[in-house]
């Protein structure tokens, strides 16, 4: 008899994430906070020395694998928005008595909230704006928020110096400033032959899951701040053309799932040397052709020949990667919609309570003698984050680590000399960040230890059962607000995203059937389509995995995002088969009209476009 399944909030909370330990940003982890804080004590300047460390273990959270230049801007805008939020708190905290200050961190938080509804980067600069808001209201300190917000951007841009400069294990082959944006494209390519290596088996639907992120991913390395407008590099202007010949394979093997009969293993042959090909920086050498029996194989197989053509053309036309640029009407949508209004409102009303009973007890003593109130409010932000999984999964993941953390640390104290020993225990926590972000659970407690001892060497004595205290009640508060009714209907950021992808699709499947001859954009709608459906996808998970009262209201979601994503599969088989032969067959016509009838009848608006 088999023993019943774990409800989806507790199976996600003792979920952790598997691969292969990150060296490179372990060593940049173990190079940040640790030898800033060390710098800040022998310069006698310890209170930036603390913010520095802050700043660079934040920073530290969002070092994800990707390229160099992206990272500029995955790291540098939220800490940014971290140094503005302590300039703010620290002149409003100096400034405003407990009830002023209460209602001005609120609005930061309704700001903060919209503006993560925007994406991941934003959603990062949304939470470091409250917490450097936190810190700077409920850490006073001497200096001035300028001078404070300065030793902030500091660490973080100590940090992404260390991102830039420092090589990885895959810079041996060729530029090694670009050695992300390789391993990216050659993910494509990998990507491609495993969901050939599957089509028509069990395992399909998930390959072509996977293809869609190892495209995101690319799609992301490649993009990134620049100084000008063209690749400058023979280096960066290769893997721009070997990621464009990875789009049409991607969209024949797409196709070929579609028809959902399996191909032969020597099909998978030819994208796993281009994958190689690009890890190695080599040319491809001979390649096996596949069987040209239906239109997408006749697709893969130009799209093989065309690849072998871009690789190994030593310089040629310079080809930017095809993509849709989400501008500023895009950001501002996201922020005032349904799904930034509500998500706003929850966060303001989080941050702005946990603020107010914070202050509250620091005027009762519950902190003792010293002036710092700032971990309660903290804490709600990173509580209130649905990016960082289910409502109770945060909340259990986040008192657990606490309290491992907590304990953790009072041993520590009680062992290690002062301050050379918190100093190393400093370091070895910079260095487990980039592991530790694998579980909320580990990343609270290596993050507890880590801010703890920060803060002993700042001079504040040992609190750890006052944190432990603290976290429980703002474990309590954010619960308690998840639940609460909000204006308008609940699950707004799930069909938020879900009429995105909608759009996205129908803009893709009108293109495609206007058959117009501008690949380019063919290809940059149809990454927006399955990026907007992935996002979604992702959005849907989490909501299902919260506790039955909040599930509820995103019930059916799941079922719309397949129709979704059939539509998408069915227009990216008609794509191939126009190529081939200037018409559509019977099947994917009756495809079409299916999936457009039951988004109908699921109350989305999408008319069937006259070509069909």
């Amino acid at each position: 008899m088999s023993r019943p399944a774990a409800p989806l909030w507790l199976a996600h909370a003792l979920r952790a994430q598997r691969g292969p330990v990150p060296w490179s940003a372990v060593t940049r982890g173990a190079l940040a906070a640790g030898p800033l804080l060390l710098a800040g004590l022998s310069a006698d300047r310890l209170p930036s020395g603390v913010l520095a460390a802050i700043a660079a273990m934040l920073a530290g959270i969002n070092d994800r694998p990707g390229s160099r230049r992206a990272s500029v801007g995955r790291l540098g805008g939220p800490a940014l928005a971290g140094a503005l939020g302590l300039i703010a708190g620290t002149y409003a905290g100096q400034g405003l008595a407990a009830v002023p200050l209460t209602l001005v961190l609120t609005l930061l938080g309704l700001v903060a909230g919209g503006i993560s509804a925007v994406g991941p980067v934003a959603s990062a600069a949304g939470t470091q704006l409250l917490v450097g808001a936190a810190l700077g209201a409920g850490m006073p300190a001497a200096a001035s928020g300028w001078q404070r917000a300065l030793a902030f951007l500091a660490g973080a841009g100590w940090l992404i110096l260390l991102r830039l400069a420092l090589p990885t294990p895959g810079s041996l082959a060729g530029d090694f400033r670009f050695d992300g944006e390789r391993e990216a494209v050659a993910g494509v390519y990998g990507a491609v032959a495993d969901l050939l290596d599957v089509v028509g088996g069990d395992l399909a639907t998930a390959r072509r899951a996977a293809l869609t992120a190892a495209l995101d991913h690319a799609q992301d390395a490649l993009a990134g701040p620049r100084l000008r407008r063209h690749a400058g590099s023979a280096a960066e202007r290769r893997l721009h053309a070997q990621y464009v010949a990875a789009l049409p394979l991607a969209e024949a093997a797409t196709a070929l799932y579609w028809a959902g009969e399996p191909v032969s293993a020597r099909a998978a042959e030819g994208p796993r040397r281009l994958a190689a090909a690009v890890r190695g920086n080599t040319g491809t050498g001979p390649l096996p052709a596949p069987s040209r029996s239906v239109p997408a194989l006749r697709a893969l197989d130009d799209a093989l020949l065309r690849a072998a053509e871009a690789f190994d053309r030593a310089e040629g036309p310079h080809q930017w990667p095809p993509a849709r640029r989400r501008g500023l009407r895009d950001s501002l949508r996201a922020a005032f919609g349904t799904g930034g209004r509500e998500y706003g409102l929850r966060v303001a009303l989080c941050f702005g309570a946990s603020a107010a009973i914070a202050q509250a007890l620091h005027h009762t003593r519950w902190y003792g003698h010293h002036q710092h109130w700032y971990w309660l409010p903290a804490t709600a932000v990173f509580l209130v984050k649905p990016d960082l999984g289910p409502l109770a999964s945060r909340v259990l993941c986040r008192a657990a680590g606490t309290v491992l953390g907590a304990l953790a640390f009072a041993g520590f104290a009680a062992l290690l000399p002062r301050p050379a020993g918190l100093i190393a225990l400093v370091a070895v926590c910079g260095a487990l960040v980039p592991v530790a972000t694998r579980h909320f659970a580990a990343l609270t407690a290596v993050v507890t230890v880590l801010v703890l001892a920060l803060v002993m060497v700042g001079g504040e004595a040992q609190a750890c059962a006052g944190r432990i205290g603290e976290t429980l009640l703002a474990c309590a508060l954010v619960l308690v607000v998840g639940h609460l009714p909000m204006p308008g209907k609940r699950g707004g950021g799930v069909r938020a995203r879900l009429a995105t992808a909608g759009s996205a699709a129908h803009a893709y499947l009108v293109h495609v059937l206007g058959e117009s001859g501008d690949r380019a954009e063919r290809w940059a709608l149809r990454r927006e389509a399955y990026r907007t459906l992935a996002e979604a996808r992702t959005a849907i998970a989490l909501a299902a995995a919260e506790l039955p009262a909040l599930a509820r209201h995103t019930a059916g979601t799941e079922a719309v995002a397949d129709v979704l994503e059939r539509l998408v599969d069915t227009t990216t088989a008609c794509a191939v088969h126009l190529d081939d032969t200037g018409r559509l067959t019977p099947r994917h016509v009756r495809q079409l009209r299916d999936a457009l009838g039951e988004l109908e009848l699921q109350e989305i608006e999408m008319p069937l476009p006259a070509a069909a």
